[in-house]
């Protein structure tokens, strides 16, 4: 089990956990000492999956999941730690760990009760990677519920503003989209054999088998879609994002965004797409409704916020409808831009809210008529500002253009008037995105200075710059050479391709 590096991106957080529990309560260095080394390190192994992982799809290698493992949990339900990843696991593992690494660097100076925050943070983490590795069904959802669990206590007790409020709507509503999930996993699980076969929690078993009969997919693919949608902010299971990335604490909001929402889309693709295609090709209409509706409808509620992080909370509740409404068009270039997406918003997201938490910091307000003149007075988190914003609204050069340019290519190849007409709304979004992000730009970093005061504050710190420059260099990375990550993606989806294509 342990020479499988797979398995380290779980026990690394765990073995952060309990040296952060043998630090003293105020201990600030020995505390930002394991969390340095422990976010390295993930950072390092992710690196090197990646290098490892493409250097063996050079050599050959054609398997569905490489770096595959598996060792009996529960022989009763036959549950197995099973863990294995394709080219999508692994460039979600490198966004994971990349958020990590730089939302340690930006809760630098985390108070009250640092040791406490940053052991939840660890516990999030671990949840996190054990999701993307896990290829049994039961535990990943195990490691879902692990990700989520913390979330309440983090943005409750290190969060601002009507944080108790938006701690319990968060764990609410992201528990009822887990009883949807769990009633649907099961259900796969129940009809995961041909009659007389073993029945197993193996995605990639199940997929084999092709044993759901069809009239179960469909009430199966409803759970499960609704189930990982809630988590990925649809519409109208969208409510509780807004509330929850403004109250909770900056390194929180950068991972919640960056990537705890982006298990709801590869959990759509990955279980609800894959192991239910009939049902996909038969449903994905509704969906698709849903999904456009929040595209739009996120991006006109950006419109008319005042808060820097409830605009840029709606902002995510449309880029994430977007990475939902491009796999729904189930053709791999539409879904290839699905997942280009998802590592474009996880860095831009984590960028916008690690500033917004600096500036916070800095001014006690995150109320756009109550600043301006960043550029006067911060002129590097101005210009880093800026950068995420041109990000945001799909600036060439940057990730968020290769992202949505794929996306909508893709879903234009649907030559019907359904699919058309709601990909021309969707397009709109851009248009509404470059609206708010100008307005901000233009108010918060250009304009004249509104509160002299402010003209006393200092610039970002060295760590703020270190987290700062690590997420740009990712976002300008995808941006100007987006071909070896467009091909790993592609290459992933052909199965999942294939068992749509058999479906129809």
């Amino acid at each position: 089990m342990f020479s499988n590096i797979l398995i380290w991106f779980v026990i690394v957080p765990v073995i952060m956990m309990a040296g952060l529990a043998l630090c003293g309560n105020d201990n600030m260095k020995a505390i930002r000492g394991v969390m340095v080394t422990g976010s390295t390190a993930l950072l390092a192994m992710a690196i090197y999956l990646v290098v490892a992982f493409l250097e063996m799809r050079s050599a050959g290698n054609t398997d569905e999941m490489l770096f595959t493992g598996s060792w009996i949990w529960y022989a009763p339900l036959n549950i197995h730690l099973a863990v294995g990843v394709d080219g999508i696991s692994v460039l979600m593992l490198l966004l994971s760990a990349v958020i990590v690494f730089a939302g340690t660097f930006a809760s630098w100076k985390i108070s009250p009760l640092p040791k406490n925050f940053f052991l939840w943070f660890a516990l999030l983490s671990t949840g996190v990677f054990g999701f993307f590795i896990s290829i049994d069904m039961f535990t990943m959802f195990m490691f879902y519920e692990v990700a989520l669990i913390p979330m309440y206590l983090l943005i409750g007790v290190w969060g601002t503003g009507r944080k108790e409020y938006s701690a319990m709507k968060l764990t609410l509503m992201l528990m009822g989209g887990s009883a949807f999930l769990m009633l649907g996993l099961l259900g796969i699980y129940w009809h995961s054999a041909p009659e007389g076969g073993t029945l197993t929690w193996n995605i990639l078993e199940i997929s084999h088998n092709a044993a759901v009969d069809p009239s179960w997919q469909r009430l199966l693919f409803c759970f499960t879609f609704v189930g990982f949608g809630v988590l990925g902010a649809m519409f109208p299971f969208h409510t509780w994002s807004p509330d929850g990335h403004a109250c909770a604490p900056t390194a929180v909001s950068m991972l919640h965004a960056g990537v705890l929402m982006k298990l709801g889309g590869y959990g759509c693709f990955r279980i609800a797409i894959f192991l239910l295609p009939q049902a996909a090709n038969e449903l994905a209409w509704i969906f698709i409704i849903l999904t456009g509706i929040s595209v739009v409808y996120g991006a006109f509620s950006a419109c008319v916020q005042t808060d820097l992080k409830y605009i840029n909370a709606y902002s995510s509740v449309s880029h994430c409808g977007m990475v939902l409404f491009a796999i729904l068009m189930l053709n791999t270039t539409a879904m290839t831009g699905a997942i280009l997406q998802m590592l474009s918003h996880g860095l831009m997201t984590a960028l916008f809210f690690a500033l917004i938490g600096m500036i916070y910091g800095r001014t006690h307000t995150r109320d756009i008529r109550q600043m301006g003149g960043l550029m006067q007075i911060m002129p590097y988190l101005g210009v880093c500002y800026m950068i995420a914003g041109f990000a945001s609204l799909g600036l060439p050069g940057l990730s968020g253009f290769v992202a949505e340019m794929t996306i909508f290519f893709g879903a234009f190849q649907d030559a019907d008037l359904f699919h058309r007409i709601f990909v021309i709304a969707a397009t709109t979004s851009i248009v509404i995105t470059a609206v708010y992000i100008l307005r901000v730009v233009g108010k918060l970093v250009l304009g004249p200075v509104v509160d002299e005061h402010h003209r006393q504050l200092t610039d970002a710190s060295w760590w703020e710059r270190f987290s700062t420059v690590t997420l740009i260099v990712c976002l300008a990375g995808i941006g100007f050479f987006p071909n070896w990550i467009n091909e790993t993606i592609q290459q992933s989806f052909e199965p999942i391709v294939n068992v749509l294509n058999q479906a129809i």
